[in-house]
């Protein structure tokens, strides 16, 4: 079984999901576990060429939307130059964008147990997702199976700043005390819960050890998440921000194939006090993630061990920033580390590192295997996708060569410390 995020926009989301790669290995006997200590590990183990000069997407053509830049990139293997639009300001000008963010709870009712989103609001809110914090350095990363590994020196330069900050600073080589780029999430708006109740046929438990999931169909899920952005009436300027607590998705539902732990995508927006949703060239789009937050125990901590918490979120939050449209494309690429992505041509940062992460912060919900922090997933960079020397922030180890993810010198993968293999 594998496990994934993935880019969809909701109203397609049914052509995308039958699209998704099944692992032919379900969950056998010896994944589960009835341990019953934080020594013990109670989790699964789930493994989740062209013709033109130009690639990629073209600039939108609305301001009704997100704020973003547009920029482009030679790739000197296949020597196509891709364009893309990318949330904030460009870092070029060394401008900041501040991104409004509402954030709509979900409570979703499956086989007579609750799953409610409104449980987990403020640990999110005070996770390093909204909240500044230094990336100096962090106490654990992921080793090369997956497990807790030994943590290190990160990302010096980004002091006080949000993960996605961090993130795009150290991508543009902005990860300076004099830089004044910044991509900061607004303290979100937080809306009234939203209550699905999850009809027989559409939805399971899955206990594969001490913790419980609530497995919904994709299909199903989608549209009612879908229905809401009509109910809504969002700004599109603003992000906007689904939050579950220990749901995941799958086709079917079926255990033996992928499991879906985030999406994030952008469709037409509804009409609101921001103006008709019809106009001549200018409709208005609204962008959005969904996420779930992730009890630890639910997924194995010796190969799964990063996907806990915010782990989800912080990635949607990342691939949204980098292809907030869906339609930022680079050369095809792959990744060995994982596999359930096949060979893709989209511009996605946490795909091809799926599963990488580390830790930071005080985890405010005390959870029976938690470890007391936030753990956070790791990028793949632009100049990865592009097969092109780094002009990033420098490694670790030597700070006049670049890194082709965030987390640079911690990330054990040979994948991620050259540019991405073609396929």
């Amino acid at each position: 079984m594998s496990t994934r995020c993935f880019r969809v926009s909701f109203s397609a989301l049914s052509a995308a999901v039958a699209a998704i790669l099944l692992a032919s290995v379900g969950v056998m006997a010896d994944d589960y576990s009835a341990a019953d200590s934080p020594e013990a590990d109670p989790g699964i183990d789930l493994q989740a060429t062209t013709t033109t000069d130009f690639g990629g997407a073209t600039p939108l053509g609305t301001s009704r939307t997100v704020r973003h830049w547009s920029g482009q990139t030679a790739n000197t293997s296949d020597e196509v130059t891709y364009r893309y639009n990318i949330v904030g300001a460009d870092p070029s000008t060394g401008g900041s964008a501040v991104i409004g963010v509402d954030m709509i709870p979900v409570n979703v009712n499956v086989a007579g147990r609750s799953f409610n989103g409104t449980d987990v609001v403020d640990a999110v809110l005070a996770s390093p997702l909204f909240q500044g914090n230094s990336y100096a350095k962090t106490a654990a990363a992921t080793n090369a199976n997956r497990g807790k590994g030994m943590g290190g020196a990160l990302s010096t330069g980004n002091d006080g700043v949000q993960l996605l900050d961090a993130t795009m600073r150290t991508q543009f080589n902005q990860a300076t005390a004099d830089s004044t780029y910044h991509l900061v999430l607004d303290t979100p708006v937080v809306y009234d819960p939203v209550t699905i109740d999850v009809p027989d046929g559409k939805g399971i438990l899955m206990t594969p050890g001490l913790i419980t999931y609530a497995n919904v169909d994709s299909h199903w899920f989608a549209t009612r998440v879908q229905n809401q952005l009509g109910r809504q009436h969002l700004d599109p300027t603003r992000l906007a921000v689904f939050l579950t607590d220990d749901v995941i998705l799958s086709d079917g539902p079926n255990p033996a194939g992928s499991l879906v732990l985030g999406a994030h995508g952008a469709g037409p927006a509804t009409s609101s006090s921001s103006g008709s949703a019809h106009g001549s060239g200018n409709q208005p789009v609204q962008t959005f993630v969904w996420a779930s937050w992730l009890t630890p125990g639910f997924f194995s901590r010796s190969t799964g061990w990063a996907k806990q918490d915010v782990y989800s979120l912080s990635h949607e939050l990342a691939e949204w920033a980098n292809n907030p449209f869906g339609d930022n494309t680079v050369q095809p690429w792959t990744s060995d580390r994982a596999m359930q992505y096949g060979c893709s041509n989209e511009f996605e940062t946490g795909d091809p590192v799926f599963g990488y992460g580390f830790t930071l912060g005080k985890n405010p919900l005390h959870e029976r295997f938690s470890d007391g922090t936030y753990h956070l997933s790791d990028e793949a960079l632009l100049p990865w996708f592009m097969r092109s020397a780094p002009e990033t922030q420098g490694t670790q180890h030597d700070a006049t060569v670049g890194r082709y993810t965030f987390l640079g010198d911690l990330n054990p993968a040979a994948t991620f410390h050259q540019p991405a293999p073609t396929c």
